[in-house]
């Protein structure tokens, strides 16, 4: 067993059985339905249910976390008598980052003998469960608590992001897009491209006619940007739309057989309520992140 401890944040939107098979503490974001808040479980059903009801109209809401229920997270992990890594959204897309850090700056004040390191990871959704499941592993493996800290700032600019979405009025909702653009898109058919460059942020890369097109962008990209695909792990996530994702894995693993496996799960429930039922996303490793 490692003498240090990887957490995380649910926004990973890895499933709840990752993290119970590798006994890595999650704090839960929460989302609400009207004045009904729920508790960010990472479980598949509840997924699919969040999609089900977007589609029916239901409007879904997130908060963020306050700094007293990050502080008694840390302490608890920190009462165990070991070295802690945490690891969240971007903190440029992320409103909690800053009670994060606040908690973590007092909580590491009471246990000066050890550690808690809180990484800006620069990444989100399945480009961070990426990202923490590559470091659980090395932890699993045996490397040591600063080499894997160390691993994963040298290595998490090379986690590729790329998304598209279905529907901009949750993107318009949200202030990402006009809603003159979200009209004028839903119109045409226009599907935006997604990525997350250094910085953390979500950008648009491009703008295609059509989820086809939309789907063969995001294979594109992975094609410009995979140049050592052997042994990779590469994440799927889907909001609602398993037979696109699964067409995209098969995709892949006919271009890179030698792949060690792409894995495809539902994606989390904060981050969908902000883009909405039909969200594709795809994570792996590459040189550069660029449009």
């Amino acid at each position: 067993m490692a003498d240090y401890i990887i957490a995380c944040a649910s926004t990973a939107d890895l499933p709840d059985t990752y993290y119970k098979e590798h006994n890595i503490p999650v704090i839960r974001y929460t989302y609400a339905i009207g004045t009904d808040v729920f508790e960010d479980d990472c479980k598949e059903e509840s997924r699919a249910k969040a999609y089900a009801d977007m589609r029916k109209g239901t409007v879904y809401s997130t908060s963020m976390i306050n700094t007293a229920t990050y502080a008694d997270f840390f302490t608890k992990l920190m009462e165990t008598g070991k070295n802690v890594i945490f690891l969240d959204m971007s903190k440029e897309m992320s409103s909690s980052y800053r009670s994060s850090h606040t908690a973590a700056e007092s909580v590491q004040r009471k246990f000066p003998d050890q550690v808690l390191c809180l990484m800006d990871t620069r990444c989100i959704s399945g480009g961070l469960g990426l990202l923490v499941t590559e470091m659980v592993r090395r932890m699993e493996d045996g490397m040591s608590f600063q080499d894997v800290i160390d691993w994963g700032e040298a290595n998490k600019l090379h986690i590729m992001h790329r998304f598209t979405v279905d529907d901009l009025g949750y993107l318009k909702r949200g202030g990402r897009v006009s809603n003159a653009s979200a009209l004028i898109g839903g119109l045409l058919s226009i599907k935006p491209v997604l990525y997350v460059p250094d910085s953390g942020e979500l950008k648009v890369a491009q703008k295609v006619r059509g989820r086809k097109a939309a789907l063969q962008a995001l294979l594109d990209g992975i094609e410009r940007d995979m140049k050592e695909p052997d042994g990779q792990h590469i994440r799927i996530n889907h909001a609602d739309c398993l037979a696109d994702a699964e067409w995209l894995r098969d995709r892949i693993l006919e271009k890179y057989p030698t792949v060690a496996e792409v894995a495809i799960s539902g994606l989390g429930v904060i981050i969908g309520s902000h883009c909405g039922p039909g969200l594709l996303t795809v994570f792996y490793f590459g040189e550069s992140r660029r449009p």
